[in-house]
């Protein structure tokens, strides 16, 4: 069983290391979940000579006011022969073997953190004591309760010490040892008090009742110990400290453990429950209770820690990985964010991600309505056929057909679709931009480097840029063409008119009748709509030729060309990654080191079971 305890003391110390102190965080908290025994009592409660008591040495700082400012967790460990040392955790490769000097430490440890001011702090310091005459236990010792500010300390002081010991004892792994001091009204107490509050039926608490031997003469502690005063699902435990003389003359341990013993077993009073009362038999009750919880714990304990190495997995994995230092290492990356961008933006247009199918909307929809609202019959009216015929004819009427007004109405009806046609290109080139943003915004890694990230949005909308232009010159190209060349076939197959169907002897403005002009009119229509039937068709390919193609083709080749001449620092700049993202990269892993290290711990020590 020895082995739990000292899993634990191997799991805090790695929490600490690493910066998991239990306290409220956006990193998951292992701290937490350990099982651990908290000693919580007001100033002058005794509560550092129960310590002292349990260990076997006088080692605390002692004074008046708030001695203790930061949490101290004590982890005891029973070794063989008859060495006894002590290590802090802040000095790996310093051994104590004077117990004064450990009593220095811990004060000057406690001022690093603090300054010489009496603030407190949550950040724990470890210490670890190795002797024959322990028990392996691990004990937090907690800031004592206090009820007024002493001078020196900010008045939120009273309620910072509070604070910071419900935090601990709340918490439901937490067993709390409440010390009380006899000779005071236990209705008093704060460790009782704040006990009830968070363990309102004592099932995580044990009550330690000390100054037993200092209480007015005709009284005695028996209502308490046997639980009839303040009833706990464990019986009391009563000590006798060391006085304040003893201290003084320093009496050793060993000797105050055999005076303690005589008291308990000498008191009529107490004689009767003398086998379950002192500091021996604390320390041996609380590491036999830890170790009973840790067992329980340890299953529990198993699948919090697979979980939380999925999700530290999984985040980190979002975050993606560290910057590369060498320029080859930053150029492959800043190659392979891009291929990812590059990637997701074509599955966009292939369908496999939404926003491709706008484009086939552009030209089964917005195009041919376009087409279709040009007014094309204002251009054929009446009047307008007859001013161009009869303009194209010039001083000399056409002989047979008006073949040069035929080639002014079809061209000047050709060429009001150049407006459709470059809103067709327009449109598409506004869907191919916003799909650029949509695969910047779903390419995780891209999040990482904000530089890196203008940057590629910038090159990928130039290169677009450059395709509407090349885009808009072709799709004008096919309106020019049809405008430059006219299908013959099609007035081949028109009907021959011999008649000119004008009379002599009217005016050359007016050498038409309407009839004959009308049926010039249809027959420009009929072809221009036969055109239209073509472009309809034409233009989209041109679109997608010059520009969905070339996206999904070359959308970053000019971006990766000037990449390969860009030196070190303009590398370097491209990744200069959110200092949030890579704080937090570097805090999930070392915590997902400690989660690792602690399955690996807590697989060993349960297979051996």
């Amino acid at each position: 069983m020895d082995n739990l305890i000292t899993l634990v003391n191997k799991l805090q110390r790695a929490c600490t290391a690493l910066g998991d102190h239990g306290e409220e965080s956006a990193l998951p908290t292992l701290w937490d979940s350990l099982p651990a025994i908290a000693v919580v009592g007001g100033q002058s409660s005794g509560k550092s000579s129960v310590l002292e008591s349990v260990v076997g040495k006088d080692f605390l700082p002692r004074g008046s006011g708030i001695v203790t400012r930061r949490p101290l967790v004590l982890q005891l460990h029973r070794i063989d022969g008859d060495r006894e040392y002590a290590e802090f955790m802040h000095l790996p490769r310093k051994r104590f073997t004077d117990f004064a000097a450990v009593r220095k430490e811990i004060a000057d440890e406690t001022d690093r953190e603090t300054g010489r001011s009496k603030q407190i702090s949550t950040v724990p310091i470890h210490l670890s004591i190795f002797s024959p005459h322990v028990v392996n236990l691990t004990l937090i010792d907690l800031p004592g309760l206090t009820k007024v500010a002493v001078e020196g300390q900010p008045e939120s002081i009273v309620q910072d010490i509070e604070n910071m010991v419900r935090s601990y004892i709340e918490k439901p792994n937490c067993i709390i040892l409440a010390v009380s001091p006899a000779n005071q009204d236990l209705a008093t107490s704060d460790a009782i008090k704040i006990s009830r509050e968070v363990d309102p039926k004592g099932e995580r608490t044990f009550g330690v009742l000390t100054k037993i031997d200092l209480m007015d003469k005709g009284t005695d502690a028996v209502d308490i110990l046997e639980g009839r005063a303040y009833r706990l699902q464990t019986p009391w435990v009563g000590v006798v400290n060391r006085s304040q003389q003893d201290i003084n003359k320093n009496v050793d341990m060993i000797a105050a453990r055999r005076r303690e013993r005589e008291y308990f077993a000498t008191t009529p009073e107490y004689k009767h429950m003398a086998s379950r009362m002192g500091s021996e038999y604390l320390g041996k009750m609380l590491s036999k209770h830890l170790e009973q919880v840790i067992k329980s714990r340890i299953p529990g304990l198993q699948s919090l820690i697979t979980k939380t190495i999925a999700e530290l997995e999984t985040e980190l994995n979002r975050l993606g990985k560290p910057i590369a230092n060498d320029a080859g290492g930053k150029l492959y990356t800043i190659m392979e964010i891009c291929r990812m961008f590059d990637s997701i933006y074509k599955e966009h247009l292939d369908g496999v991600r939404p926003g491709g199918e706008k484009v086939y909307h552009v030209f089964d929809n917005q195009f041919p309505v376009a087409i279709k609202r040009l007014q094309f019959d204002k251009q054929l009216s009446m009047e307008n056929v007859r001013k161009l015929i009869t303009e194209a004819d010039g001083y000399q009427p056409h002989l047979i057909a008006p073949e040069q007004g035929y080639r002014r109405l079809i061209e000047s009806c050709l060429i009001s679709i150049r407006g459709p046609a470059e809103a067709a290109v327009d449109a598409v080139h506004a869907i191919l931009k916003d799909l650029v943003r949509k695969a910047i915004n779903e390419t995780h890694e891209l999040k990482q480097f904000p530089t890196l990230r203008v940057e590629v949005g910038n090159a990928a909308f130039e290169s677009l840029d450059r395709m509407r232009d090349e885009s808009k010159k072709n799709t004008l190209k096919l309106v020019d063409m049809e405008c430059s060349y006219l299908t013959v076939d099609f007035f081949r197959k028109l009907p021959q008119d011999v008649e000119k169907g004008g009379n002599p002897s009217h005016s050359i403005f007016d050498r038409y009748n309407d009839s004959y002009l009308r049926r010039i009119g249809q027959t420009v229509l009929s072809y221009v709509n036969m055109v239209c039937s073509t472009l309809r068709n034409s233009i989209p390919k041109s679109i997608v030729y010059c520009q969905v193609r070339e996206a999904k083709r070359s959308l970053l080749d000019h971006f990766f060309t000037e990449l390969g001449a860009r030196e070190m620092k303009q590398l370097s700049k491209l990744l200069d990654e959110d200092p949030a993202v890579m704080e937090r990269r570097t805090n999930l892993a070392k915590r997902l080191e400690l989660y690792r290290s602690a399955q690996s711990e807590i697989d060993a020590v349960a297979w051996s079971k």
